[in-house]
């Protein structure tokens, strides 16, 4: 796993950071602590890789509004609450809201440790899938508003001769258009292409 991610504790309880620090350092995996969301924001990148483990119940700002408070910005890391017994309907909310995971204390290590893999996991991919999906949208920026157009006709499936009807233009022309449309998204197929514009959600 890349020594850039990490996991992030965030718990107002000393005993129960240390203890949670110990156990995810002892599977090889880097482990970051603070006392408070406070501490936590004044402190976070938004380029941070790995998860969130946050208590629910917490002096100041509680565990839930410092995920709904990151839920609003962009590539915010994956979160998983630890929640008391009593907090299980506010966990269960936290999740519809987008928190991946909540463990119940006293908690299962291996089950913690588990959703930790999961939520690191789950980070990596879809920083991956961002970084692709920012590539893509730099090279449909290279496309001039002609080629943009054929694009989009092309991926709606449209034919070359239906494509030079509707902007009456040449079949050749619109060959000439395909070609440089392929080229400048450095797209192999068609099928490729495709499945570019539907990552950028273009349409």
């Amino acid at each position: 796993m890349s020594e850039e991610h990490q996991v992030y504790v965030v718990d107002d309880d000393q005993a129960m950071r240390e203890s949670l620090q110990w156990l995810i350092e002892s599977v090889g995996i880097q482990v970051r602590t603070f006392d408070s969301a406070s501490a936590f924001l004044h402190a976070y990148q938004p380029d941070w890789r790995g998860c969130l483990l946050l208590d629910v119940r917490m002096p100041g700002m509680s565990g839930l509004e410092l995920q709904t408070y990151l839920a609003r910005r962009a590539n915010s890391l994956p979160v998983i609450l630890i929640t008391g017994h009593g907090d299980v309907a506010m966990a269960v909310r936290a999740m519809k809201a987008g928190a991946m995971d909540f463990i119940e204390k006293p908690f299962n290590d291996d089950a913690l440790l588990s959703s930790i893999r999961k939520a690191l996991d789950y980070d990596g991919r879809a920083r991956r899938l961002r970084e692709k999906q920012e590539e893509i949208k730099t090279r449909m920026e290279e496309l001039t508003p002609r080629e943009r157009e054929v694009m989009v006709m092309v991926t709606d499936g449209q034919s070359n001769r239906e494509i030079a009807a509707a902007l009456q233009v040449s079949a050749k022309t619109v060959e000439v258009h395909r070609a440089r449309v392929m080229d400048k998204m450095h797209a192999a197929s068609l099928a490729e292409l495709v499945r570019m514009v539907i990552m950028v959600g273009t349409s």
